[in-house]
Order: structure tokens, then sequence, then C-alpha cells
């Protein structure tokens, strides 16, 4: 796993204890969104980092983000012959290459906010959840010339 080397080898580097060295790896393992095999992490510190990741996906940089990294790889915005693929597994979600960056709210970022662990992120993504809702409504408002 690239991302944990890079933090081993840093925190090496900076004289970190082999005790917290496993323990930010603990947390890196346990914070990815997995689609329905997601895991709750086993510490509140992992906790909020898992949070932290995925309100970072929400509201309007999370919309923002969605579509520049769909740019980046060169994605669809939105085919309505492209249905959104829901409960997807951690190997479902990972090869889950044809999709569209819309299908992607439906996939993936509007089922963030039901997966919070700390009441502080439940509340901040009770409002990105609204915005991105917003924006969905608006894009197919005009999507089906209606606005």
């Amino acid at each position: 796993m690239p991302q944990r080397k890079k933090a081993v080898d840093f925190m090496i580097s900076n004289g970190v204890n082999n005790e917290n060295i496993e323990a930010v790896c603990r947390i890196i393992e346990e914070i990815s969104f997995a689609g329905t095999d997601s895991i709750v992490p086993s510490t509140i510190e992992g906790k909020c980092v898992q949070d932290a990741d995925r309100l970072d996906a929400m509201g309007a940089i999370g919309i923002a983000r969605t579509f520049a990294y769909g740019g980046s790889k060169c994605r669809k915005i939105y085919d309505p012959e492209i249905k959104p693929l829901i409960n997807m597994s951690k190997e479902e979600y990972q090869q889950n290459q044809n999709s569209t960056s819309i299908n992607h709210f439906y996939e993936k970022l509007l089922l963030l906010k039901d997966m919070m662990n700390t009441d502080a992120a439940k509340r901040i993504a009770e409002h990105r959840q609204v915005v991105m809702e917003a924006y969905l409504e608006e894009f197919m408002a005009e999507w089906e010339g209606e606005k």
C-alpha cells in the first residue's frame, strides 16, 4: 500500500516512535471508503480522520473535486444510459470504471452522511448533503431542459 509506506518513511525520518507509527498505520488502513464493505475505525482518532476524509468529499468543494477528478479520467459528466451502481462491495467499487461524475454522487457521495462517526461530523454532513442534493436537482432540471 503506497500511502502506508510513504507515511511510515516520513515518520521514521522524523523520529516518530514505533507505537505511534503503528497507530497511524492502523488509521490509514481503516479510513478508506469501501462501498458496503466500509469499516468503522477502531479508535477515536481513526473515526475523526475517516470523518474528515469523508466530509472533504461532500458539499461545494466535493462537487468541484468530483468533476475535476472525472475530467482528469476522461469520464462523462452524465449519461442517462449509464445507471449508477448501488450497494457495491469494495471490489465492485474499485473496478467501477464505466461510470459518470453524476453517478458518483449516488454511488458514494450521498451515502457518506449516514456513515459519519462523530456528532460534529454528522452535523456538518447534514448541510453538505443538502448542498449536493440541491446541485443534483438543478443539474437534472437543466439536463431535462426544464430551466
